[in-house]
């Protein structure tokens, strides 16, 4: 038999938070742009450091960062998810706006 008592966590008749996609998705979106199709995933941050392709610099471990990947690559599937880079944040972001290297 349930409780009776008023749950602390929702009062009874009130709405429901709503749901963030982004959470629930583990950070996985699709974007589009001029370079092509991406997908793109949100870490917050592993054991590894890694050289982001947009300004060359370091992502020190345990720094949150985005991992993108082509999708619509001319190789297949396999080969876009084998050459996905990992970006600061901010170079992703801004990656339209500047020129190449």
């Amino acid at each position: 038999m349930p409780s009776r008592r008023p749950s602390r966590k929702r009062p009874w008749g009130a709405e429901p938070a709503p749901l963030d996609l982004d959470r629930a998705l583990g950070g996985a979106r699709r974007e589009s742009g001029a370079d092509g199709e991406w997908q793109v995933r949100t870490v917050r941050g592993g054991s590894k450091s890694y050289l982001c392709p947009g300004c060359n610099q370091e992502i020190p471990p345990g720094t949150g960062h985005v991992v993108a990947w082509q999708e619509d690559s001319f190789f297949g599937a396999e080969t876009a998810l084998d050459h996905r880079r990992h970006w600061h944040t901010s170079c992703w972001q801004a990656r339209g706006r500047r020129r190449p290297r």
